[in-house]
């Protein structure tokens, strides 16, 4: 396989990153790096991280870093992931910062243990801390209970003063979207599979609308809906295909339960990734109440599946 790192790897700008994957040859990782600047999203060094995780050190080769972003690298835990020695020296000023290393998760307790110690690193308020714990406990969750990936979940955040946005990674090398999806509903491809995992009250677990008291098919939209309400980029990638919401304009706020309803990109033409990967960013200038958010959320889901079961018993039954 080979990935390689642009000079721009933000949500905005992911496809070019998503386009430089080379998923042929899965026993061996080539990476290579824009030679004089990297801006990386955190889903970035996730994706690669949970490739590497496959794959014995001696065959992942990395060229020589010259960027000066290297170091943010070496800090974020990526070549401790590859078990690869990076030749970079980092001090204790340069290793500070408020940011999540790269983290595998496999158990629930991990995950537990995971959430705890998160907010801390990031030092953030109980206003910005309460939705980055729900958003991270979905996803990972999410891993856990539908990817059937034996590595779990390979997570890592970053916290970015500039911008005063967390941006969080998830990947994980699984069965992906569609194949969980397909377990109740027949999606013809990957992109209508993320449509349906999008969609509130579908779950792969069950075909009935609303899911089950353990799975309510809700995750997922949730998650989409609180980027949409703070006006975030949020990018879902699996199989061939990637969803990537785009932030909204205008002040009105209009959430979707159909998620190509949302302002939004796709494409299903992509290198193929075997499991699922996620990216979100968490704007915290204009962060809505979480309590808010969920209640406008709820409101969109119940209504969503109100109107789907009328539709259902509107059609035709023939005995």
């Amino acid at each position: 396989m080979k990935i390689h790192i642009p000079n721009s790897a933000w949500l905005n700008s992911i496809d070019t990153f998503f386009n430089g994957f080379d998923p042929s040859d899965e026993n061996e990782l080539n990476v290579t790096f824009h030679k004089r600047w990297m801006s990386i999203h955190p889903l970035v060094l996730s994706m690669i991280a949970a490739l590497g995780m496959g794959i014995e050190p001696k065959k992942i080769h990395c060229e020589v870093l010259e960027a000066k972003s290297k170091h943010y690298l070496e800090r974020m835990g990526l070549f401790n992931f590859l078990g690869i020695n990076s030749g970079i020296n980092i001090n204790k000023h340069e290793s500070s910062g408020r940011f999540v290393p790269l983290t595998q998760i496999k158990t629930s307790e991990e995950l537990s243990t995971f959430i705890t110690e998160m907010t801390p690193l990031l030092h953030l308020k109980p206003i910005h801390a309460e939705p980055l714990r729900y958003v991270l406990s979905e996803l990972i969750r999410n891993v856990l209970e539908h990817s059937l990936s034996k590595n779990g979940a390979i997570v890592s955040a970053q916290y970015y003063s500039k911008s005063n946005t967390v941006r969080v990674g998830i990947a994980d090398t699984g069965v992906g979207i569609w194949k969980t999806i397909n377990q109740s509903y027949n999606p013809p491809n990957d992109l209508e599979a993320i449509r349906l995992a999008l969609t509130p009250g579908i779950t792969g677990t069950t075909q009935k609308l609303g899911g089950t008291e353990y799975n309510a098919g809700a995750g997922l939209f949730f998650i989409k809906s609180i980027a949409t309400v703070n006006k975030d980029f949020f990018v879902l990638y699996s199989g061939n295909a990637m969803y990537k919401l785009l932030q909204r304009t205008g002040k009105r706020i209009s959430l979707h339960a159909d998620p190509f309803e949302d302002r939004h990109s796709k494409r299903d033409d992509l290198p193929f990734w075997h499991g699922t990967a996620v990216g979100i960013d968490l704007s915290l200038d204009d962060t809505q109440e979480f309590s808010l958010i969920l209640k406008l959320v709820n409101e969109t889901y119940n209504q969503a599946i109100r109107d789907r079961k009328k539709e259902k018993y509107k059609k035709p039954q023939f005995i």
